[in-house]
């Protein structure tokens, strides 16, 4: 079984709407803090990448929304890999309530380019990095 990384949040004013609820598209910002933090767990921070000539912008995102995230909520936000292929690195990620509720699931779909928008093979020692966290199926 793959290994999940979990990134630890509380809800933060900013992100809630007069409802008292996280706004639909601030759980974007969240996944995107996760991944980020991801890649620096799994040995390859995003700079480094980026500094090699390395990106990887988002191509596709899908949302699932089950339940709300409110003001102070301390929240897991769950990351691991759903395809590592050729010149594809896809993410799926859950966020949990400190409860244990699902509160959202989604997906980001990537493309590996270099900094000229060139689309490239992922890098060997990034694949080898990551592949704890790739789940198969």
């Amino acid at each position: 079984m793959a290994a999940v990384f979990r990134y630890s949040h509380r809800v933060i004013y900013s992100e809630c709407t007069v409802g008292n609820h996280v706004y639909y598209a601030r759980y974007l910002d969240l996944f995107e803090a996760a991944r980020g933090e991801f890649f620096r767990h799994a040995g390859a921070p995003l700079p480094e990448l980026q500094a090699a000539g390395t990106i990887f912008p988002v191509i596709e995102c899908r949302l699932r929304y089950k339940a709300p995230a409110r003001y102070d909520d301390l929240l897991a936000v769950e990351v691991f890999v759903t395809a590592m292929e050729k010149v594809r690195l896809n993410f799926g990620c859950r966020i949990v309530h400190a409860d244990g509720r699902l509160l959202v699931e989604g997906e980001s779909r990537h493309v590996c380019t270099g900094l000229d928008d060139k689309i490239k093979r992922l890098p060997p020692e990034l694949a080898r990095r990551l592949e704890p966290w790739l789940v198969r199926g």
